[in-house]
């Protein structure tokens, strides 16, 4: 039945006896499907003939590599390659160049090098026997304490330099102590085995390390200088030549087994080292001692600071003495403020000897003669500054040689007037002042010269009597030389010859002479100086029985740093030469602050008259026996 409405009648529930109805599908998921489950996998098998040609060319590949590599080594460069292999093995040696003589004019050495060895360790076989060794080396080598041998023989290297120029003689020394050592301890190690016992003395190594020798001491010190223990000059020659005497090392590469130790016989390379260009100076070694000698005891004497003595040969400008005092002795230890030389290296105020040079220019001139009269006052006024004598005195009447012979700044001052400054600073400059002297000396002062545009009328007056300029000895002793040569300056010379290491000697050439004035205005000048030495003049000392002499004394005094002004500090000197009237030799002298007294006559003349005398009688050259013209210095 169906309600009235239409709609189905409701559904009864209960124990009704009607059968249940079933309900309608609801939104339910699908059942699965079963997996299908995949075979096993299996292994396939390679092809055999292709994994075959893979494998041979894989080994074609690497031979290919090897063939290769084999080519290159023994076809294409061995050589570099077998090089690289052998450098791995091998040490390199310097071999060290034998450093050039210096010697004398007549072939006396004054430096040479002798036989020495430097010792080294290999500390890898000392650093068990240190002690024993460190021992034996501090007994035969004085100055090197135990405890620094000690520190080297342990060190963790392979190569130590204990010990610098040892003499040949120390070192077998220590050979013959070291083998005696070994004796004792081969006999005490007898019977015990091998972990027990004591190891052998061994380790040090010799190499040639040349020592620098003074076979005459003190002689000529300050002019040759010293070599350091590196090998290298110092100072001196030694130092200024030291390119041309040092030469150039070689070396040497020899194979070495695992200890470094030389395999003997074994493949080696050698480059030759080239040895040094020995030195031939124009110092006489004989006459060098006796002018030392001499400043020596006029500095005690005079309780001078320092002294200087040089002779010059007047023809050929070569220097055969160039002596000062104090000096040292070069085959000792030598402090560094030593080692100057101070006929270069010291600059000065030349005093009254400068007059030489400043009537030789007068007289070149034609401003002054023989016969020139001069009225000389005690003193001049020049840019309201007093100048006067180094004595009072009226006014004088003095002749040119009176001029020189009493020393007079005043009637300097007076003939110096009649030239113009510029005129003045050309003939000083072609004198030498102010230039150096061309020696190439090392540390050489080139003097002070005021420039020629800044000179007052005071720096002109000044400078014509040997104040306000400085030079060096050697400068001094060339500008005189001029004079003795008629004129003609000669550049001086100190290195007369270097020679090579087959004896072939080749000359040092110098700069070429100049003439400076005319040989008429050196004669005359040569005269004024010949008042100097003789009766009236203030050189009576200096004079030398037989022969003529021809002198100038000087004394100035010297700056004081501290102040720019003059001190308390003064430099006597004296400069002359023989025989007058035929020039060979120049002997000048100059004592720094001389306290005992204060003279160029009668405390560098005496000086001078020795060392001259030396020198005439050494090389023969007999008084000319002519005698001197009587000039007057009065009128």
């Amino acid at each position: 039945m169906k309600a009235a409405s239409g709609r189905p009648a409701p559904r009864r529930t209960g124990s009704g006896t009607g059968a249940p109805r079933k309900r309608p599908p609801q939104n339910r998921r699908p059942p699965r499907k079963p997996k299908v489950k995949k075979p096993p996998r299996t292994l396939k098998l390679g092809r055999p003939a292709l994994r075959l040609r893979m494998t041979f060319g894989v080994m074609a590949f690497v031979l290919s590599l090897f063939a290769g590599r084999l080519i290159l080594l023994q076809g294409v460069d061995p050589d570099s390659y077998a090089l690289a292999a052998t450098k791995e093995n091998t040490q390199p040696f310097v071999l060290h160049a034998g450093r050039g003589s210096i010697l004398d004019r007549n072939g006396i050495p004054l430096s040479v090098s002798e036989d020495a060895v430097l010792i080294t360790a290999d500390p890898t076989q000392t650093a068990p026997v240190a002690s024993q060794l460190a021992t034996i080396l501090t007994s035969k080598i004085p100055g090197t304490p135990y405890a620094k041998f000690y520190a080297d023989l342990t060190l963790k290297k392979r190569y130590v330099q204990l010990a610098h120029q040892v003499s040949p003689q120390t070192w077998n020394a220590i050979e013959a102590e070291i083998k005696k050592q070994n004796l004792v301890i081969a006999a005490q190690n007898k019977g015990k085995t091998k972990d027990t016992k004591a190891p052998l003395l061994a380790g040090l190594f010799t190499e040639s390390d040349p020592i620098r020798s003074h076979p005459l001491g003190t002689v000529a010190a300050n002019v040759v200088g010293v070599v350091g223990k590196e090998g290298k000059g110092l100072a001196g020659l030694e130092y200024g030549l030291n390119d041309k005497l040092s030469g150039t090392d070689g070396k040497a590469m020899y194979e070495v087994d695992a200890k470094g130790n030389k395999i003997p016989n074994a493949d080696h390379t050698v480059e030759e080292p080239k040895p040094g260009v020995g030195v031939q100076l124009t110092l006489d070694a004989d006459l060098q001692w006796f002018a030392e000698k001499r400043i020596e005891a006029a500095v005690k004497q005079w309780k001078a600071e320092s002294g200087t003595v040089i002779t010059q040969d007047v023809r050929s400008g070569e220097i055969l003495a160039m002596a000062n005092y104090p000096t040292y002795d070069p085959n000792k230890q030598v402090k560094p403020s030593a080692l100057k030389n101070p006929a270069l290296e010291q600059a000065y105020e030349p005093g009254s000897v400068q007059k030489v040079v400043t009537m030789a220019a007068l007289a070149d001139a034609g401003l002054i003669s023989l016969d020139t009269k001069l009225k000389v006052p005690g003193s001049i006024e020049v840019d309201r500054r007093i100048i006067k004598d180094y004595f009072d005195h009226g006014t004088l009447n003095l002749t040119m040689a009176g001029v020189i012979a009493k020393s007079s700044n005043v009637g300097t001052i007076l003939a110096a007037q009649q030239m113009r400054i510029p005129q003045f600073v050309k003939y000083l400059k072609d004198f030498g002042f102010g230039d150096p002297t061309g020696l190439g000396f090392p540390g050489e002062t080139r003097g002070l010269m005021p420039p020629g545009d800044e000179w007052t009328e005071l720096t002109r007056s000044n400078v014509a009597f040997g104040q306000g300029l400085a030079a060096n000895a050697v400068q001094m002793t060339a500008a005189v030389n001029a004079v003795a040569n008629g004129g003609v300056y000669m550049p001086p010379k100190l290195v007369k010859n270097y020679v090579d290491s087959n004896g072939n000697q080749l000359p040092n050439e110098t700069a070429p002479p100049r003439r400076v004035v005319s040989e008429k205005a050196a004669k005359e000048v040569s005269t004024m100086m010949e008042a100097v030495t003789t009766e009236g003049g203030t050189a009576l000392q200096a004079a030398i029985p037989g022969y003529r002499i021809a002198g100038k004394t000087g004394t100035a005094q010297e700056i004081d740093p501290a102040c720019g002004c003059y001190g308390k500090k003064w430099a006597t000197s004296f400069a002359g030469f023989a025989p007058a009237d035929n020039p060979r030799f120049v002997t000048y002298v100059v004592l720094q602050n001389p306290e005992n007294g204060r003279g160029g006559g009668f405390q560098g003349g005496p000086v001078f008259r020795d060392v001259m005398s030396y020198a005439l009688q050494k090389y023969v050259v007999p008084p000319t026996g002519v005698k001197a013209p009587a000039v007057p210095i009065k009128w």
